[in-house]
């Protein structure tokens, strides 16, 4: 669980502001979307296949990018 203690003569929107960034980095809001609607184990393996050839393409043109230069 994200927790934050607001210091003292700490702004609210500053508090939040932190809060925020907190749970990103945690991944507090990833797992809680993905865990809004059910998915398929099928459809689960079909987005990570996606996911990962994505991640490649993207190593390969990063790759060739530097061979390039």
């Amino acid at each position: 669980m994200a927790q934050v203690v607001v210091k003292s003569g700490e702004s609210f929107e500053a508090a939040l502001r932190r809060f925020k960034k907190i749970t990103m980095e945690s991944g507090i809001l990833k797992d809680a979307r993905a865990h809004e609607h059910y998915e398929k184990p099928s459809d689960k393996r079909r987005r990570e296949a996606a996911a990962r050839l994505r991640k490649i393409a993207k190593a390969r043109r990063q790759a060739e990018s530097r061979d390039s230069r």
